[in-house]
């Protein structure tokens, strides 16, 4: 793969060629770090809605942000001019966040040209680079010829987790924050326990970030390279609902490291079923009357 982010001023450079699309990751909900409130509505021009929420997931899953199908996934960005030779730039408006999950769907579905704009929308902001106050509206009937195709061995599923669960080959990580992780603190989801995946590595999305951009890939390797494991393993990541976990598939990727695999059902998932183990073992179900999504 290639590095995934470009930087702002690449796309302040490319921002009006004819074969860029640049698409708002945005999600309503942000969990796990203090979010950014804007008090207007603001956007990167030329930027079409790319709704994590509502469009692109499937909605008739019981999973929570689940991966959509190809099918659903085509019908979502048909209008959207993408050809096969595009070029896709995907921001967020809380740097690097949700834009992630959006770059990895593409992955996904097949699309190689798709890149993080490193910083999001704050990097833009503070650079006082050009805004927009509406999202851009293409040519109705102007159809991009791409259509994507699910490649599975990009995302996982509970199943495919289990059947590699003692594979000294293959490294669980875990993006959720170090009390999450280890028990101490209340999943907010009812009836889903507390703990992690056993044998599961935690490093908490921030850790791979420098405000509202990428740390370098220098720091990256060394990061990665503290952690249990090998360059050589492949490396599933998991969070809350398979949102936050794409960071750290950004950050491998841009490290260096190609066998990166997504699980999506993440622990909401993973602990929600009580026949599959966690650590520590001896923790209980746990119940919170929040209703917060948790990333």
């Amino acid at each position: 793969m290639e590095y995934p982010l470009v930087s702002t001023a690449w796309l302040e450079a490319n921002l009006f060629e004819a074969n860029l699309i640049v698409l708002d990751a945005s999600m309503q909900s942000v969990v796990g770090k203090e979010p950014i409130v804007y008090d207007e509505f603001v956007a990167i021009p030329r930027a079409q809605q790319f709704d994590l929420e509502k469009v692109f997931c499937d909605l008739t899953s019981s999973q929570i942000h689940a991966m959509p199908t190809d099918v659903q996934f085509n019908q979502a960005i048909a209008t959207f001019g993408i050809d096969s030779d595009s070029t896709v730039v995907i921001y967020d408006n809380q740097g690097i966040y949700s834009s992630p999950r959006a770059w990895w769907m593409f992955k996904a579905m097949g699309f190689e040209r798709v890149f993080v704009l490193d910083g999001g929308l704050p990097q833009w902001l503070s650079e006082a680079r050009m805004t927009v106050d509406s999202y851009h509206q293409p040519e109705q009937d102007r159809l991009g010829d791409f259509h994507g195709q699910y490649h599975s061995e990009l995302v996982c599923d509970t199943a495919h987790l289990l059947a590699r669960f003692d594979d000294e080959h293959v490294q669980v990580f875990d993006a959720r924050g170090a009390q999450r992780f280890s028990g101490e603190m209340a999943e907010p989801r009812p009836n889903v326990r507390s703990g992690h995946i056993p044998g599961s590595v935690n490093l908490p999305f921030a850790q791979v970030l420098n405000g509202h951009r990428l740390k370098e890939r220098t720091e990256l390797v060394k990061l990665f390279d503290g952690l249990e494991g090998n360059d050589e393993q492949q490396r599933i990541f998991s969070c809350g609902s398979g949102i936050t976990a794409c960071i750290l598939i950004l950050a491998s990727v841009a490290a260096g490291h190609h066998r990166a695999v997504l699980y999506d059902g993440s622990w909401a998932e993973w602990g929600s079923n009580h026949q599959l183990p966690i650590s520590p073992a001896a923790l209980k179900s746990d119940r919170s009357d929040s209703g917060n999504t948790v990333n």
